[in-house]
């Protein structure tokens, strides 16, 4: 990562911290009062084929030992009511903060996936994850939905394994790839932008 590209992550978390700790502590608050310990949920993610590191969110679903692989409908039941209004805001993100002041993550980059999909892709991921992982980027802005569309359906964890290995991955790795190669200060300001717009197509 380049050092601009690093200063630029630098400043927009620590303005992050500064603006939104209240709400932080808001989002702590309600997960404690409404489900329950424990507040955060940790999960191994790579930011390189070779390089784990712990990713931080705020806990949204009651907890399982056997958990493993993405979410899809097959873990829908677990969702609580305030986490499924934290996803739908994205707040329970906001812990990934302390990952993007450590540098584990970009702003703008692939969303950083779990070791399992590394190792069953092994040339994909060699080639995404060149960049950074970050907190949003193009497959966020561009694939998000239609990964939950495609997800939604699946009522077992090998359908949703089977499915987000073969209609998710390669497409979202397309879209990381295409960023990798288009990537500019103005690209990531314009996914930045993208990602905090409304989403119109949840009002139709």
């Amino acid at each position: 990562m380049s050092t601009g590209k690093r200063a630029f992550d630098l400043l927009l978390a620590l303005a992050g911290v500064a603006l939104l700790w209240p709400l932080l502590l808001l989002v702590a608050l309600a997960v404690r009062l409404c489900d329950g310990p424990p507040i955060l949920y940790r999960a191994e993610r790579m930011r390189a084929p070779d390089q784990p590191f712990t990713l931080w969110k705020f806990r949204t679903m009651r907890p399982d030992p056997t958990d493993r692989g993405v979410s899809g409908g097959d873990k829908a039941r677990r969702i609580t009511r305030l986490g499924g209004h934290l996803r739908r805001l994205r707040l329970d993100e906001l812990p990934q903060l302390w990952n993007l002041l450590n540098g584990d993550i970009s702003v703008v980059g692939p969303r950083p996936p779990l070791r399992r999909y590394v190792e069953a892709h092994p040339r994909l991921y060699a080639a995404v994850l060149r960049s950074r992982p970050g907190l949003t980027g193009m497959a966020t802005v561009h694939f998000r939905h239609r990964e939950e569309t495609l997800l939604a359906p699946c009522r077992s964890a090998e359908e949703t394994e089977r499915t987000y290995s073969t209609r998710c991955i390669p497409a979202k790795a397309r879209l990381d790839l295409l960023y990798a190669r288009r990537r500019t200060l103005w690209l990531d300001l314009h996914l930045i932008l993208m990602t905090f717009l409304p989403d119109r197509r949840r009002r139709r």
